[in-house]
């Protein structure tokens, strides 16, 4: 049975994997004219929300708010675990009411078409390069003072193993939250690691289904600063974990 189920995620990957070369393809040239000047980028910022949906309809994932709490006043950072990349598919049709930019690894950059259009509008970070990394939450800031909203992983990455289980968050989102004065906004992909693995692994669930998605009540600018990073760190972690800890 479990030989059947991964043969079944393995083609499902194959057509999500198609699914998002056909919509970047359709999205490319807009999203790549209106990021090229800085008074556009709110019409970029709508076309990923249509291309999130876009990918939503198409791989036939439904989205469940098993929590749903009112948005801080913007900006603010976003942070969730990271267990899927579905986890990006959905975050900009999840919160469509306030544009945001992800603060994200360089890594991605190796992608032909996605590395076009990332590094004008979203920030990605080179972490091997401190220079480079310093340059990011230079940018990341002045992102922040224009009005934009961060996402950030705070685990920096999609765990190996133990899913949902996360890894440690690094300290960077909550320096900038800091740094910034503003608000943090927790969110937890519940089960996003069942619907859709690592691709890597390559019999991996992966399947149509339900997101459950916690959207939890924001940690307010008096806390941020009160709390010493440390303390913020676990304060967010104890949050997010929360609901996976049902899924565990």
């Amino acid at each position: 049975m479990k030989t059947i189920q991964g043969i079944f995620g393995l083609l499902y990957k194959g057509y999500v994997g198609i699914v998002f070369l056909v919509t970047l393809l359709l999205f490319y040239l807009p999203i790549l004219i209106t990021v090229q000047r800085n008074r556009w980028k709110k019409y970029a910022f709508q076309l990923h929300v249509a291309w999130s949906w876009a990918v939503r309809l198409l791989v036939f994932v439904h989205v469940r708010y098993k929590l749903r709490s009112p948005l801080p006043k913007a900006p603010y950072i976003i942070i969730s675990n990271h267990a899927s990349y579905l986890d990006i598919f959905l975050m900009n049709s999840i919160l469509p009411q306030h544009p945001f930019l992800f603060f994200g690894k360089s890594e991605i950059l190796k992608y032909p078409l996605v590395k076009t259009f990332f590094k004008k509008f979203h920030i990605p970070v080179f972490r091997k390069d401190t220079r480079k990394a310093a340059q990011a939450f230079i940018h990341a800031k002045k992102a922040i003072q224009a009005g934009w909203s961060l996402v950030i992983f705070p685990e920096g990455t999609i765990p190996d193993e133990n899913w949902p289980q996360m890894i440690p968050f690094k300290e960077g989102a909550f320096k900038m939250a800091k740094n910034c004065k503003v608000p943090i906004l927790p969110i937890t992909f519940a089960n996003n690691y069942k619907l859709f693995s690592d691709p890597e692994c390559l019999l991996g669930p992966a399947r149509p289904g339900i997101s459950e998605v916690y959207i939890h009540p924001a940690i307010e600018v008096e806390t941020v600063q009160e709390l010493s990073t440390e303390d913020l760190m676990q304060l967010a972690y104890d949050i997010i974990d929360t609901p996976l800890v049902k899924e565990k």
